[in-house]
């Protein structure tokens, strides 16, 4: 299958600190990739570089086989609207409603009457369980849950083939946070997404992963979920294999 997002030698740093050391990723056309990394590892970074918000040291990032790295902001525009994001906390606008905030990247780059906006923006919050009780309130009016969902309506409002995901599950309670992970893998399926996730959920990494990147000095480790617990790296070992993760075997009768 063809990849969908490639990086390429990349080198990202602040000073005279190097995070990403000649670092190289791959993610095929309709899998759900999953980045792992200790703290300080540069996932964020990865992730900001990846969409187009920085730009690295050295090294080229394709996006559907465009180097975005070379690209002037007008160009990157247009390729913003071609994939969604979903930040940690949600990054909803505190002034606006639900519904406002799901229509913005339309406004931004749609030219659509008022009706068919609210009645897009209807469908998007409804695809990711909202229902229309959930369009007038305001952020501080929901739950994590329902934060986190409004969130992803948002990132789907320009129909993207691209959505990226970081840490989709936190500060969730286990029931919201496996209930997100089945809308994940739900909406992946139904609207044939690639997804690209930042999380240190186990969970979440075998319950909708078909491949994970590990972050280690600087680089990345890439392979199936049943082939990188058995990688004897250190972190990875201790990450995949450490007592946490025994515990999570233990409580899915593995």
């Amino acid at each position: 299958m063809a990849a969908i997002v490639e990086v390429r030698g990349l080198v990202n740093g602040f000073g005279r600190q190097i995070v990403h050391r000649d670092l190289g990723m791959s993610v095929e056309e309709g899998e759900v990739f999953g980045i792992v990394g200790g703290s300080g590892s540069g996932k964020s970074v990865l992730l900001r570089t990846i969409l187009g918000l920085q730009r690295p040291r050295a090294g080229t990032v394709l996006l559907g086989g465009r180097d975005i790295t070379r690209m002037s902001n007008a160009e990157l525009r247009s390729v913003k609207a071609g994939y969604g994001v979903t930040f940690q906390h949600g990054a909803l606008f505190t002034s606006l409603t639900v519904l406002q905030n799901v229509q913005l990247p339309m406004i931004e780059h749609l030219q659509l009457p008022r009706r068919a906006l609210d009645e897009l923006a209807l469908l998007k919050l409804r695809l990711v369980g909202l229902g229309p009780d959930a369009a007038g309130k305001y952020p501080a009016q929901l739950s994590g849950g329902m934060v986190k969902r409004a969130a992803l309506a948002r990132a789907l409002a320009l129909d993207p083939r691209l959505l990226f995901l970081d840490e989709p599950t936190s500060g969730l309670d286990p029931i919201g946070a496996q209930a997100f992970d089945e809308l994940v893998v739900y909406l992946q399926r139904e609207l044939q997404l690639t997804v690209v996730m930042i999380t240190h959920d186990l969970d979440t990494l075998f319950g909708t992963c078909t491949r994970v990147g590990v972050l280690v000095e600087g680089r990345m480790v890439t392979d199936t979920m049943a082939g990188i617990v058995h990688n004897p790296q250190p972190w990875i070992h201790a990450y995949f294999q450490g007592q946490r993760a025994l515990r999570r075997g233990d409580q899915h009768g593995a």
